[in-house]
């Protein structure tokens, strides 16, 4: 392979990993506009930056990919929005005893490496999305006093015995 063709496909490469980081940060931000923050924990989720790496509150991996967002406890309100379903590397979800309204999307059972997903003593309504049974790697899912209506989902309970779930 010439110095040119190891050249290109460098770029190419680095420009998917900037896509690819650049979009998680586009979805963050995103939510971000959505949300009440009167006390400035997401002043840092600037979305000029590559990706969000570097952004309070947010955790990655080693390939700069979302692996964590750990809000609890930061005043936030307003809701959360289907495209965090896309968040694809994310394991933790912290986002309790703030004033999150609105419902859980079903997107939210796409985040198949997800561990914990807490967003306990928030304001969510509606029902409790049967997609959340597609989390198999879920340890932890605390849903509690919030306004959800409804059962719980069979397939919730089925993380039980044929999954990893811990704590419901």
């Amino acid at each position: 392979m010439g110095s040119q063709s190891l050249l290109f496909l460098f770029l190419a490469v680095l420009a998917f990993v900037t896509v690819d980081c650049s979009y998680e940060g586009d979805i963050l931000y995103a939510w971000k506009i959505k949300l009440e923050d009167p006390n400035k924990v997401l002043k840092s989720w600037d979305p000029s930056l590559a990706n969000p790496c570097t952004w309070s509150h947010v955790t990655c991996n080693s390939n700069n990919n979302v692996t964590r967002v750990d809000l609890g406890n930061a005043g936030l309100s307003g809701p959360l929005i289907p495209d965090l379903g896309n968040l694809a590397s994310l394991q933790y979800f912290e986002l309790f005893e703030n004033k999150i309204n609105g419902s859980i999307p079903s997107e939210i059972g796409k985040l198949l490496k997800l561990v914990s997903l807490d967003l306990k003593y928030n304001h969510l309504s509606g029902f409790i999305p049967e997609s959340l049974g597609n989390l198999t790697s879920l340890w932890f899912l605390r849903l509690n006093h919030n306004n959800l209506t409804g059962t719980v989902p069979k397939e919730i309970f089925q993380l039980i015995g044929s999954g990893n779930l811990r704590t419901l």
